[in-house]
C-alpha cells in the first residue's frame, strides 16, 4: 500500500471536523480500508497551523478490515472500529470523548442506525447509548494500576511540575487503568487548579511504561469534581474523556468506595461531563457530540 504522505499526486480525502466537550478530532471515512494513515501524516492533519487542527484523528473503518488482530476479533459484536491516534502519531487504545463523536458520525452517515450499538476500539468493545442530546459510552472494566499499594496507602504514584525549569514539590497520585493509563493528582487546598502550568508534561514516579495521562482534581461538592489534564502525546486538552473517568473514580476510591456509589458531575474546560458506576467494575461516560465541518483535503499538500 502507497504511503500517502510520500506521494506528490493529489490524494483528495474527505473528513469531518468534531468535538466532545472541545476535545477536537478529525474523522477520516474509510470504508474501503485504503488509507495508510501513518505518524508523520496524523502529525500534519493535527497541525492547528498547517493541517486541520485537532487534539487526535480517528480514522473511520470496517472492524474486518482492520490488521490488529485483536480488533479484528471484535468484528462479530462491532461493525466499525474506532481507529484513533493521538496528535503526535502515536497509536492509543481508544479516546473517551471520541467515542462519542465516532458514534455521532456513524448515526450521522447512515453507517448505525439504533439509539445503541457497540465500537471497536484497541481497549475493546465500548457500547454505545444515545440518550436525549448526550451520547453515553459504557468505557467498559477499570482497575486500579496498582491495587495492593493503593489500597494501603490511597496512593501509588508522586507527579511534578516543571516551572521555569524548577521541580516544584511532588504530589501524590493514584494510577487508574481504562484500558489506557492514567495518573489521577490530589490537588492539595493551597494549590489553585485554574493556575496550574501544564504546557509540559508532568514528571511521574514510578515512570509509566507506556506513559500516562495526567488529571489534576478539584472537590467542588458532593459528586461534583473539577478535572485539568495533560494527555501523553497531545499536551494539555479542553476535555478526556478516560482522564475524567478516572478522576471521579479515583475521588470516589479516596472516599473509601470501591465502586462509585452515585454519579459523577466532572466539570473540564471544554464543558461537563457525567460518570456513572456500573455492575461488573465497569463505568459508563456521557456528555454532548458535536459534528462541525465537512470538507476534501489534498493529503500530498501536507
Amino acid at each position: 500500500m502507497a504511503d500517502m504522505t510520500q506521494t506528490r499526486e493529489p490524494r483528495e480525502w474527505r473528513f469531518t471536523k468534531g468535538h466532545g466537550t472541545e476535545n477536537d478530532f478529525v474523522l477520516l471515512p474509510d470504508v474501503d480500508a485504503r488509507l495508510d494513515l501513518g505518524e508523520e501524516l496524523v502529525r500534519r492533519l493535527a497541525d492547528r497551523h498547517a493541517g486541520i487542527g485537532g487534539d487526535g484523528v480517528i480514522r473511520v473503518v470496517p472492524t474486518a478490515s482492520s490488521d490488529d488482530e485483536f480488533v479484528r476479533a471484535q468484528a462479530d459484536r462491532a461493525a466499525w472500529f474506532m481507529d484513533y491516534r493521538n496528535a503526535d502519531g502515536s497509536v492509543a487504545e481508544m479516546c473517551g470523548n471520541g467515542t462519542r463523536v465516532f458514534a455521532t458520525y456513524l448515526r450521522r452517515e447512515g453507517l448505525e442506525t439504533d439509539d445503541e450499538f457497540a465500537i471497536a476500539t484497541r481497549g475493546g468493545i465500548k457500547g454505545i447509548r444515545f440518550e436525549g442530546d448526550l451520547v453515553a459510552t459504557n468505557m467498559g472494566p477499570w482497575r486500579l494500576a496498582e491495587p495492593s499499594t493503593a489500597e494501603a496507602d490511597g496512593f501509588d504514584a508522586l507527579v511534578q511540575l516543571r516551572s521555569d525549569g524548577v521541580d516544584d514539590e511532588p504530589w501524590s497520585a493514584l494510577s487508574v487503568d481504562m484500558g489506557n493509563p492514567h495518573t489521577v493528582v490530589a490537588l492539595p487546598e493551597s494549590v489553585d487548579l485554574a493556575a496550574l502550568d501544564l504546557f509540559h508534561a508532568p514528571q511521574v514516579r514510578p515512570v509509566p511504561p507506556r506513559g500516562t495521562n495526567v488529571e489534576f482534581v478539584r472537590v467542588l461538592g458532593d459528586g461534583h469534581i473539577a478535572m485539568r489534564v495533560h494527555e501523553r502525546g497531545v499536551g494539555e486538552t479542553r476535555s478526556c474523556g478516560t482522564g475524567v473517568c478516572a478522576a471521579a473514580l479515583a475521588t470516589s476510591f479516596w472516599a473509601g468506595h470501591d465502586e462509585p456509589t452515585q454519579d459523577w458531575t466532572v466539570d473540564v474546560l471544554g464543558g461537563r461531563l457525567r460518570v456513572r458506576g456500573l455492575l461488573n467494575h465497569e463505568v459508563e461516560l456521557a456528555g454532548p457530540a458535536a459534528l462541525v465541518a465537512d470538507g476534501v483535503i489534498d493529503l500530498s499538500t501536507l
